[in-house]
């Protein structure tokens, strides 16, 4: 039995809904990638498929999927009769963000206008990866999930770890999921936006998007200390002393996210 229960919620419509199933949370160990499956880790061919700490990586939490296609402009502009056509009057194209297609069932009407929902750049002015925009707005992809942890635990977004899509990524956040009653938004940048413009982009449903971690509220005071040389030479010895799973026979504890 569990002690430790992380929600995720939504109406009763969209959660019975069983052609959106394939778009709900779930644990991230399901999403594997298949390169990784396929290595061959030996004695003579030693992979990343033994290195315990990056599996871990790709286990650990849970992951959101996008739930609806969503279309990016960068480079276009609007036309009077509410058509798109590419800017080439300007030197910094203009970003038009998202075109989403606003599903009912997703009950994000209220988060998404025609164009999305997105952020001025310049609440991030001056971080390097906020260049890859061009001057453009920060874009947001917009869940319909509210995530419920218990009292006393937060949650970590971040990209996903070693299995990130390279078109995008979100800016990673902290938020205490115990007393935050909304679905949570994640602005996200673009990258290489300044490579091939103008570009248009479409992230499709079911994209995996976000990795979440589930950990407790705690308070830490951190220490510097001296250990004796020869402790330390002793656990070098004895992780050195087998050929393979050094680290996950002495030191690697099993993690649990259903």
């Amino acid at each position: 039995m569990f002690d430790n229960i992380i929600e995720f919620q939504c109406t009763e419509e969209y959660v019975n809904s069983k052609s959106e199933k394939e778009v709900f949370p779930t644990p991230i160990k399901r999403n594997i990638p298949e390169w990784f499956k396929k290595l061959n880790h030996t004695i003579d061919n030693k992979t990343v498929k033994g290195c315990i700490p990056f599996l871990d990586t790709l286990t650990s939490g849970y992951l959101l999927k996008n739930p609806q296609d969503l279309r990016i402009l960068h480079g276009y502009e609007d036309e009077k009769d509410g058509s798109i056509k590419k800017n080439t009057k300007t030197e910094t194209p203009v970003n038009l963000g998202l075109l989403a297609p606003n599903n009912p069932s997703l009950n994000l009407q209220s988060r998404y206008d025609d164009r999305g929902q997105m952020q001025d750049y310049k609440q991030v002015s001056g971080w390097p990866k906020i260049k890859k925009q061009i001057g453009g707005p920060v874009c947001k992809f917009t869940q319909p999930w509210v995530i419920k942890t218990p009292p006393g635990y937060s949650c970590l977004f971040i990209p996903i770890l070693n299995n990130n899509d390279e078109r995008f990524e979100i800016i990673p956040g902290i938020v205490d999921t115990d007393s935050f009653d909304t679905p949570v938004n994640f602005p996200f940048i673009i990258n290489a936006l300044d490579k091939d413009l103008p570009l248009e982009m479409i992230i499709k449903r079911g994209t995996p998007i976000v990795q979440v971690f589930p950990f407790k509220r705690e308070s830490w005071k951190m220490k510097i200390k001296g250990v004796n040389s020869k402790k330390l030479n002793f656990n070098f010895s004895i992780m050195a002393s087998r050929f393979l799973d050094n680290y996950k026979l002495s030191s690697w504890r099993k993690k649990s996210y259903k």
